[in-house]
Order: C-alpha cells, then structure tokens, then sequence
C-alpha cells in the first residue's frame, strides 16, 4: 500500500510536454495521461504508438516516462525500469532542465520503492541542480519533497514526512493549470492521512483521506479513490467499526476492478481478510487471506525482476566509468610520456648550446692570454 501509486507524482513533472501544439498527437498524449491508472494497457499501446514515430528527444523522453508511469501502475517493475533507462540515456542529448529533472524524479521513485532511501535522497539532490534551472518549477517542487516525504514515512519518521508532505502541497496548489494535479494531490493526502494515523491523529486523518477522496474525483483517478477508502476503512478498524470497513472497501474494490493494480489488491485483501476474521466469519477471512498471499507473492517477484534489473544496470555503468577511468590514465599516461619526452629533449638542447658556448668563451680567453 505504501508505494507504487506515488509514481502519480510524475504527471505534473511531464505536463510540458508537447504544450501548445494542437495535433492529434497532443490530443492522444493527453488522452494517454487520463488513463494512465484507470486503464494503463490503452496507456502504453498509445505510447508505443507515438514512440515509433517520434523524432524529437524531448518528446520521445516524456514518451518514455509515460510508458514508465503506465508500467508501474501495471507492477510491471521490469518493464518501467528500462523505459527510464532509455529515457536517461536521451538525457545526454538534450539541455531541457525539466525533462533531466523529470527523469531523475522518477529514477528516485524507483529508488524509493525498492528502499534504496539513500540513493533514492542522492538522486533528488542530483535533480535539484536542475529543478533551480527552471522558471516555473512548483510540480517538480512537489514531486521532488513528496517523495523526500515517501522516505521518511517508510522509515517511520511520520513527524518529518508530514512537513515534507505539507511543503509538498503548498507548492501543488501553486501550479497554475489545477487539473494536472489533482491526482498528485490525491496521493499526498493519501500519505499524510497515514501519517496522522500513525500518530493516532484520527480525526487529521480522516479529514486526509476525504481530501484525497475529492481530488480523485476530480481527475476521475478510480484507483486513487480506492487508495483513499481504503484509508478510511483503516480508520473504522481501529474503531472496531469492522462491517462499516468492508462496505467500504468493497466499494474500493469495484471502483479498481479493471486496474490490475497488484498492491492495491493486495492492500484491500489483507484488509477485508483481517476485518472478516474480527467478525469471526472464517470463510470469508481463508478466502481473502488466500487472495492477499497470492498478490503479496506476485508483488516480491516483480520487485525482485526490478532489484535484479538494477543491479544489472549499476554494473553496466560501474564497468563504463571504470573503462572511462583506465582509458583516461591512458591518455595520461602518454601524455606525460610526451611531455616528457620534450622536456627531456628541450633539456639537451640547452644543455648542448651551453657547453658549445662554453667553448667559446673558453676559446675566446686562450686567444686573449696568448695575446697578451
């Protein structure tokens, strides 16, 4: 429940992109953007799509990124993780500070999810550089402290997430175009509404979680809703409230039926199982308990594929810079020989023309002498 829907963030991080053409490409992007976690499948055909065609690098890195977000919401980590890849690759061909810093947020993010927190933090410190380029930068603000908020609350340090979280949506509300943020809203208040829970602020976090609710709706964002019920029913839980809980997460669970979203399921599973179980009706807790070990077990394998592909990668680039390294002693190496080498002869040289004016001089005395 903690992580995957986060990568919402990066919609406002892409919003520029194609900005101001009116092609029925703009027009198919931005139809992409809308489902990308109501209906990722149509997102990613779309993508692949404009991808053929596309000859222009910052398009073809927001396109990238696009096929990335729409992997993640699918859980296919695998598949997300070398879309970014190829977008970062772009990113030596263009000096766009959004698009670096967009890429690099979403790096993070994968950071974030396989909590590698300390590569995740250097990777937003990296993506600041370029955030501090850009004009108008509340969405990469955001992003950039909402996921700095996503790694404390991991570490449970809920007090500090919160204040994350917070400048988080400050700068949200700042954006001029409100309808691309509404889903990242949605998920900031999502996880502050788990930070008030966590420090038993019950009313602050339901008052969360309806935010979250009502930012969903706006953007249509049905999976995103069913993350914010899901919340509620949390907070019914812990009232012992458990029949008013499973009303509302199976409510979640018609809105996100068509998503696949494994850790959600996973979430509303676990969820119903232990509700079930509080009302003692042991079918229904074998049967969903059932259903959140198989979603659980699917989600370590996806994220295992990702780990494994991540490591793959830091080699690759280990053995490049390392490469880099030794063919750059190389040249060093030859050019302190050739420098060297004419220091040596330009020694000679001197060396040469001090001994032949020596002989002169020396020449020039015994003439004087025997002269005299």
């Amino acid at each position: 429940m903690k992580s995957i829907l986060k990568i919402v963030l990066l919609l406002a991080v892409f919003c520029h992109c194609v900005k101001g053409q009116k092609t029925p490409d703009s027009v198919l992007i931005k139809k992409a953007k809308l489902e990308i976690y109501d209906n990722p499948d149509n997102t990613i055909k779309i993508g692949e799509q404009l991808l053929k065609k596309s000859h222009d690098i910052k398009t073809s890195i927001d396109l990238y990124m696009l096929l990335s977000t729409a992997n993640i919401a699918k859980r296919n980590f695998e598949e997300s993780l070398q879309y970014i890849l190829k977008a970062k690759e772009l990113l030596q061909k263009t000096n766009d500070p959004r698009s670096q810093a967009g890429v690099l947020i979403s790096v993070a993010i994968q950071y974030q999810q396989m909590e590698l927190f300390n590569k995740c933090l250097e990777t937003l410190n990296e993506a600041e550089q370029y955030i501090a380029k850009i004009p108008e930068k509340y969405s990469e603000t955001a992003a950039s402290y909402a996921i700095r908020g996503m790694v404390y609350k991991s570490q449970s340090n809920s007090e500090i997430a919160l204040e994350k979280f917070l400048i988080s949506i400050q700068n949200y509300e700042k954006v001029p175009v409100k309808k691309t943020t509404y889903s990242n809203m949605s998920v900031v208040y999502y996880n502050i509404g788990y930070c008030y829970l966590n420090l038993n602020e019950i009313d602050k976090a339901q008052e969360s979680f309806l935010q979250s609710v009502s930012y969903a709706r706006k953007n249509y964002g049905k999976s995103l809703e069913a993350f914010a019920l899901k919340g509620i029913a949390e907070i019914h839980k812990q009232k012992h409230e458990n029949q008013a809980a499973i009303d509302l997460l199976l409510k979640a669970g018609e809105l996100c039926k068509n998503t696949g979203d494994i850790i959600l399921n996973e979430g509303l599973y676990k969820e119903l199982a232990e509700n079930y179980l509080a009302l003692g009706q042991q079918d229904l807790y074998q049967q969903y308990n059932k259903k959140y070990l198989e979603m659980r077990f699917q989600r370590k394998q996806n994220e295992l594929k990702s780990i494994n592909q991540v490591i793959d990668n830091h080699n690759r680039e280990t053995f490049l810079k390392s490469e880099k390294l030794k063919s750059d002693d190389r040249y060093i190496k030859i050019g302190s020989v050739f420098l060297g080498g004419i220091l040596i002869i330009l020694l000679l040289y001197l060396i040469i023309k001090i001994r032949k004016q020596n002989k002169k001089f020396h020449h020039e005395i015994q003439q004087m002498i025997r002269t005299s």
